[in-house]
């Protein structure tokens, strides 16, 4: 089947022109309140003849603004989309005073702010049964959320899902550093600590990102982070991490449970997260397919031509 998708090679003039003034006038924005009256911002796009529904579940840092590519180009195919800032980043509510600290206490947290996403914003703007989109930490909290509430969404794609992370140093010293950390930090603070290495937003260069092939897409995504600086996020925190590795089991247990059909998409040259995790959660699941973008980085969906379209022809298909 032909699919429309916006082609890197034009980016410079369409982003401007076409991206930005169907987001200025195709675009509805809000708010809601989530679990402890947090302020989560989200976007919706309804299309006319829509074919099917898509809710955006993002990555860690990540923001609707940063999406606004992706939106379109599901739009353009047909579906209306639904997109939210989860807690603690994008233009929705920070738990810290420093609203650089990459923070969440749980992540219940972020599936109840979904659940109520769904109930209050979703719901009632399409007829069809929703499909869920996750990118890395949101395919993580998708995962958690098809467990819960196994009736919400027909079907689920994950791009880079989050099911496991690349560390530096072995699993058990990494969790021992962390536990000790958090000790302390509840012991000495009020404020949650940055892990050891990490601290306030930083523009990395094009060349030392580990994200895209991308130039094009990169720049655009540094543009949008410099223009709207509340989307800029720091590192992660102790807090964080242990929230994330805690969900990171809780998904490698509950996957024989999870019923609803579900594709995941792995980047072949991912330094983020770590695909044998995927591997494994994926052959637990029952109704799993796992397809390999070859060589592509992370961000599969602000990716290269040559690994993003792959990747979109994918998705659109298994939505079909």
């Amino acid at each position: 089947m032909d699919y429309y998708f916006s082609e890197e090679s034009q980016l410079e003039s369409s982003y401007p022109m076409q991206i930005q003034g169907f987001w200025h006038n195709q675009v509805t924005t809000g708010e809601f309140q989530g679990v402890d009256n947090v302020p989560i911002s989200y976007a919706y796009s309804l299309h006319p003849e829509a074919v099917g529904s898509i809710v955006i579940s993002s990555g860690r840092i990540e923001g609707f603004l940063k999406y606004k590519e992706v939106v379109f180009d599901l739009y353009q195919n047909h579906y209306s989309v639904f997109i939210l800032d989860h807690r603690g980043q994008g233009l929705s509510g920070r738990m810290s005073d420093n609203p650089h600290h990459g923070y969440v206490q749980d992540y219940v947290d972020y599936v109840q702010d979904i659940k109520t996403f769904y109930d209050q914003v979703v719901t009632p703007n399409t007829q069809h049964k929703p499909v869920l989109l996750g990118h890395s930490m949101g395919g993580a909290i998708g995962a958690l959320y098809l467990h819960q509430h196994p009736q919400d969404f027909a079907k689920a794609a994950f791009t880079s899902p989050m099911f496991g992370i690349k560390t530096p140093l072995p699993m058990w010293l990494a969790k021992a550093l962390i536990s000790s950390g958090q000790t302390l930090n509840q012991w000495f603070a009020s404020r949650p600590w940055y892990f050891v290495g990490q601290g306030d937003y930083l523009a990395v260069p094009f060349a030392l990102n580990v994200l895209t092939h991308s130039k094009a897409r990169y720049q655009i995504f540094r543009q949008e982070y410099e223009q709207e600086p509340r989307l800029q996020l720091g590192g992660v925190t102790f807090n964080w991490l242990a929230a994330s590795i805690q969900a990171m089991h809780r998904i490698a247990e509950l996957a024989p449970q999870i019923q609803t059909p579900v594709l995941v998409l792995q980047a072949g040259a991912d330094m983020v997260v770590e695909n044998s995790a995927q591997d494994h959660v994926c052959a637990m699941m029952p109704n799993c397919r796992l397809v390999q973008i070859d060589k592509a980085k992370h961000e599969l969906l602000m990716e290269a031509d040559q690994y993003r379209q792959p990747a979109m022809q994918q998705i659109l298909d298994f939505l079909q």
